[in-house]
């Protein structure tokens, strides 16, 4: 496995915590827990999970903590964690995990958009890795909406050998009292304004990422100023000093894992991939969380798995090949094989060089000896 497989690497590895993290959660949120007391913990033991590794990777860095710097951490931390936290959970409360985390996987379509906005992701339609990275993507979005609204058969599975019976009482009580119907559809919508604040959260992290890249250091910051600001919002919707008590149960795990994989291993590793390869690349993964956590919950909950998520599981890792394929071919070939070509472009500007051609939107020069450099170095703004 070459060096360039890292990212890759490191991503799955994510969306494998990130699945544990679901289920964990969720079952803690059947016990009763406060969605914002474990969202106040998952932060805080991020940050003191993280704070080591920050100083000893970091300190001879050389990154400056700037006042924009500061301002961009704080921005991070309202979307990346409290924000996206906060709905996430509370919408979880409503709804199912399936849903939830099919719900989830309209990020990468939201991070797309936003990126392509904001000429962070070129939009080359006439180009083979663009036309990839479209069709990925909505591949992958259609994938993921399969899996909880078409059922199909049931698939003759042989039962788990693991199956987790305190997951089974905890499941049986939450479906004692199901959500109501405007109760779920709220839960819903709460999960789809938490992938727009993540989508956010890819934006700000990729543009200070270009002048503060220490992934350790700005992640231990976001996590402890979302530590500070979910324990405020815990305090103004509960009082009581009784929601805030862990024994050793199911609480306790939880907040333990999802403060040390669930935010801390995993926002380091993002912030870093995010580095690398660019905010979309990152957010294309989260299709494979539906997948883990189908495959998790029938190993360890014993739930059933119907057609309809092979159907889309298979979809899902489909469309990410796609777009991991238009990503890598986009960092092979030189910029101007595909954006400065008449062909290339999917945007074209009105002006012409000296032979009359268009030029693309993303070569900004109006003479033909522009063109050429631009043509042979790469498109430039």
């Amino acid at each position: 496995m070459g060096r360039d497989s890292l990212p890759t690497l490191a991503m799955v590895m994510v969306q494998l915590g990130f699945a544990g993290m679901n289920v964990v959660s969720k079952l803690a949120l059947d016990t009763g827990m406060s969605p914002y007391v474990l969202i106040a913990y998952r932060n805080i033991i991020a940050a003191v999970f993280l704070a080591p590794f920050a100083y000893y990777f970091e300190r001879k860095s050389g990154m400056v903590i700037t006042k924009k710097v500061l301002i961009q951490i704080f921005f991070s931390s309202i979307f990346g964690a409290t924000l996206n936290q906060v709905l996430y959970f509370v919408g979880l409360k409503s709804t199912t995990p399936t849903v939830a985390c099919a719900l989830s996987n309209t990020l990468p379509a939201l991070t797309f958009a936003m990126a392509a906005a904001l000429r962070m992701e070129s939009v080359r339609l006439r180009a083979a890795a663009g036309q990839a990275k479209v069709i990925g993507t909505v591949v992958c979005v259609g994938g993921s909406m399969i899996m909880p609204f078409y059922k199909g058969p049931l698939l003759r599975l042989w039962a788990s050998p693991i199956h987790w019976r305190f997951a089974e009482r905890a499941a049986l009580g939450a479906a004692a009292a199901p959500a109501a119907g405007g109760a779920a559809v709220l839960g819903d919508v709460l999960i789809i304004l938490s992938c727009a604040a993540w989508a956010v959260w890819f934006i700000i992290q990729s543009k200070m990422s270009e002048k503060f890249s220490a992934p350790y250091t700005s992640t231990t910051i976001m996590c402890l100023m979302a530590g500070v600001q979910c324990a405020g919002v815990s305090a103004a919707m509960d009082r009581s000093v009784a929601v805030w008590k862990l024994g050793f149960d199911i609480r306790l795990y939880s907040v333990l894992y999802i403060g040390v994989v669930g935010s801390g291993i995993a926002f380091a590793l993002m912030s870093w991939c995010i580095q690398v390869q660019g905010p979309l690349f990152v957010s294309m993964f989260s299709p494979l969380m539906l997948v883990v956590v189908a495959i998790v919950g029938w190993a360890i909950l014993d739930e059933k798995i119907h057609v309809g998520s092979a159907i889309g599981s298979v979809l899902i890792v489909a469309g990410l090949y796609m777009v991991l394929w238009g990503k890598a071919r986009e960092m092979d070939s030189p910029a101007g094989a595909d954006d400065c070509s008449g062909a290339g472009g999917v945007e074209l500007i009105n002006g012409k060089d000296a032979d009359g051609a268009t030029l693309p939107v993303f070569c900004t020069s109006t003479t033909a000896q522009k063109l050429q450099e631009t043509n042979r170095n790469g498109c430039s703004n």
